[in-house]
């Protein structure tokens, strides 16, 4: 099977090279921005190509400085905003709206001659970056592209490869997944997987932060030292967040082997509407552990199958099939009051989950 895999390390660099990356970043937000413009004043639908060579025209006499950088970073850029604006007619996004220089993700994107040796990367108009992880990107697939973003002030390439993968050899089986707060995961043959609730343990922390941030003035060099300690924590929360995610779902494919995985389709969007659980549901990151989960199944030769939001998991007794009228989130414990059965909450769920899939 071929498949495209990203392969994501961070990279060591110098202050010459971190400024080269900032011009490059700067350079692709400016090209975003002017294409979004130029897409206003048209009223029309965006073309990249159209853009990019409308932007090359004016390159000479308007944006000189911009022979500095990668012709690739602009060119990508506005791509991106086509890509955006697809998005937008088809349902799936908001309108698009400019990048602010200080509020927006630094990142860009570059193509064409490309090279990966161990421990160090080539990039066009860039040269050799130092990579802090060695052999980790092979060096010998087909790589398509290299995204470079920044986060916390730590610098990061994710490659872009086109690779070919071997099928698992899988059972049989059908599992169910019940996602929850209190546990990530609930399978249906009693496995569970904690939820590591990185954004509670680090609140506290982030309360310190917020507090001592407001007190300090805008222009202070303090001020912006603050920002970067926030900006650390929330990196580490989100590297938390994923890791266990990537573990779960990694064990779930690798270790069950099930051919078929049945999962909940559920309306997160409208969870966070409960000021209750918002920020529980948030944390939990359901809809990134069903997105992992179902592009490591399809690698593995698997399936995964929605089960409607609508169907009562968790009211149905596994044992009777009798639905209760109502359940409490503060019941852990499902007791049928038929057929006598007593379960776990979430386990019960996931049983369901399972037999919805058979049938």
């Amino acid at each position: 099977m071929t498949i495209q895999r990203a392969y994501k390390t961070e990279l060591d660099l110098n202050n010459v090279q971190k400024t080269a990356l900032l011009r490059h970043a700067g350079c692709a937000r400016f090209a975003y921005n002017w294409g979004l413009a130029r897409v206003k004043e048209q009223t029309s639908k965006p073309n990249a190509m159209s853009l990019h060579k409308e932007l090359n025209a004016l390159k000479p006499t308007d944006f000189p400085w911009m022979y500095g950088v990668s012709k690739c970073a602009m060119q990508e850029a506005l791509r991106d905003l086509q890509r955006a604006f697809v998005n937008f007619f088809e349902g799936r996004a908001k309108f698009p709206t400019f990048k602010s220089k200080h509020d927006s993700i630094r990142s860009f994107r570059l193509t064409g001659t490309i090279k990966v040796e161990d421990g160090r990367v080539q990039l066009p108009r860039l040269g050799w970056l130092r990579l802090k992880e060695r052999g980790y990107i092979p060096t010998d697939a087909h790589i398509l592209s290299a995204t470079i973003s920044e986060q916390a002030g730590r610098w990061f390439v994710s490659i872009l490869v086109k690779e070919e993968i071997a099928e698992q050899e899988l059972v049989n089986d059908t599992l169910g997944i019940d996602l929850g707060i209190k546990v990530l995961a609930t399978c249906s043959d009693g496995t569970v997987y904690e939820n590591p609730k990185a954004l509670a343990k680090h609140e506290e922390h982030l309360k310190r932060l917020q507090k001592k941030l407001s007190r300090q003035q805008k222009t202070s060099k303090r001020r912006k030292a603050t920002k970067t300690k926030i900006a650390r924590v929330w990196a580490k929360i989100k590297n938390i967040r994923k890791d266990g995610i990537q573990k779960a779902t990694t064990d779930i494919v690798k270790t069950k082997r099930c051919q078929v995985v049945a999962l909940e389709d559920l309306n997160t969007s409208g969870m966070t509407k409960n000021h209750c659980l918002a920020k529980s549901v948030l944390d939990a990151s359901m809809r990134q552990f069903r997105t992992t989960l179902e592009y490591k199944q399809a690698w593995a030769g698997g399936e995964i199958v929605l089960v409607d939001r609508w169907f009562p998991s968790s009211k149905t007794c596994s044992d009777c099939g009798v639905v209760k009228d109502s359940l409490k989130l503060s019941e852990r414990v499902f007791i049928c009051e038929d057929c006598g059965s007593m379960m776990d909450r979430d386990l019960n769920a996931a049983i369901n989950l399972k037999q919805y899939a058979l049938a």
